[in-house]
């Protein structure tokens, strides 16, 4: 099971986005990366060809998943994660209040 899911909203612990917060929107496994919009933003130099025009172009870059800390959203603190089993499977839960992240 995975600590950081689409759709959480985290905060960034480490970086030049250092405390800037958002949602994740795409993970990256392999890279063990997450991809949160507006955050990490880099510029990208396009030539143009026909059919494209050219430019400087703002892109998000993905972060790495030990600069982020998932925000609980019960207590709305930045948190570590942990797991709890229960008869239905295992649940993410919040280190610092011990209550469960994941919605039923």
């Amino acid at each position: 099971m995975l600590k950081f899911k689409v759709g959480d909203k985290v905060k960034i612990t480490s970086g030049k986005d250092k405390g800037r917060e958002g949602q994740i929107e795409k993970l990256i496994l392999k890279e063990a990366r997450a991809l949160v919009p507006g955050v990490n933003i880099y510029k990208k130099h396009v030539k143009g060809v026909p059919g494209q025009k050219g430019g400087i172009y703002e892109i998000p870059r993905p972060l790495p998943f030990s600069s982020l800390a998932i925000i609980c959203p019960k207590c709305s603190k930045p948190t570590r994660i942990g797991f709890r089993l229960l008869s239905e499977g295992k649940v993410r839960i919040c280190r610092k209040c011990k209550r469960e992240i994941d919605k039923k």
